[in-house]
This record gives structure tokens, C-alpha cells and sequence, in this order.
């Protein structure tokens, strides 16, 4: 059997926790979550905020150019794909400051219940073609997570 290139691989299944046998996606947030937090330990707040910015547009492009390598071996919307998930995961952390961690907690749990769930319009950004579709609804659920936490801050 054909296997896909190995930089696309790689990247499509967010350094390989895509290859999780139970609950892929969430061992990609994880990974995301964990990576956020070390260098969000490291950095001042605003570094912080920049350096996930970065990721974020940095994976999107990135995971849309290496899931659309990896489709033809692993069909539509693979399971192993998770890069969609480190995405969505970093949305929500953009709204988290220096010792906040349960909305770190907060914002892993939102991206995956919208992530999960699908409501509001996210199930049908999976509509759209190839990579950009996979990596849509995550961004879509990690806008939504971004949004709750905006507004929890914003009242507390």
C-alpha cells in the first residue's frame, strides 16, 4: 500500500498524536494545549499572544496545503488528521493571560465540546473542499470557544 509523503504526514497528524488509537483529535488539542503552555510560561504575555497568532495562521496554511496531500491516501476528513484541532485549540488561548489556567482548562473543553457537537453552523464549514474544510469547522469551533471566553472575562 501507497503511504503519503512524510512532511505532509507529519504535520496532518500534528507531529504524529493523530496516530492515537481512542480520541485522536483530542490527543491534537492536547498536544496544542501543552505546547501553549510551555511557552506561554516562557514569554511574557504579549510574546505569548503574538507567538500563537503566528502558529495559528502558520498551521492553517500549513494544514490545509498537507491535509490535501494526505486525502488521497486517507480519504476525506481522516481521523488521524488532527492539525485542524491544534488550530482550533490556539484560537481560544489567545484570550488567556499570564496565570489564567482555568481558562486554559475552559478553553480546551469549549473547543471540544463545539468541536464535537458541531452546532451553529460549524458541521457545514466540513462542506467546503478538501484541507480548507477540515480545518474550517476547527476554526469555526475555536472562534465560538475564543467568543465565550472574550465574554466570561469581560462580565467576571
Amino acid at each position: 500500500m501507497k503511504q503519503p509523503p512524510l512532511i505532509p504526514t507529519v504535520i496532518a497528524t500534528g507531529f504524529g498524536s493523530g496516530f492515537c488509537p481512542m480520541a485522536p483529535g483530542t490527543a491534537g488539542a492536547l498536544l496544542a494545549t501543552a505546547i501553549w503552555i510551555v511557552y506561554a510560561a516562557l514569554l511574557p504575555a504579549e510574546a505569548c499572544l503574538c507567538v500563537t497568532l503566528v502558529l495559528t495562521l502558520l498551521f492553517t496554511w500549513t494544514g490545509v496545503w498537507a491535509t490535501d496531500k494526505v486525502i488521497p491516501f486517507w480519504g476525506e476528513d481522516p481521523k488521524r488528521v488532527v492539525v485542524d484541532e491544534m488550530v482550533g485549540v490556539w484560537i481560544p488561548l489567545m484570550a488567556v493571560q499570564d496565570g489564567e489556567w482555568w481558562y486554559v482548562l475552559a478553553a480546551f473543553i469549549l473547543f471540544r465540546f463545539f468541536d464535537i457537537v458541531k452546532p451553529l453552523g460549524i458541521r457545514r464549514m466540513e462542506m467546503l473542499p478538501r484541507g480548507f474544510g477540515v480545518m474550517a469547522d476547527d476554526i469555526l469551533a475555536g472562534i465560538y470557544s475564543l467568543l465565550i471566553i472574550m465574554i466570561t472575562r469581560w462580565i467576571l
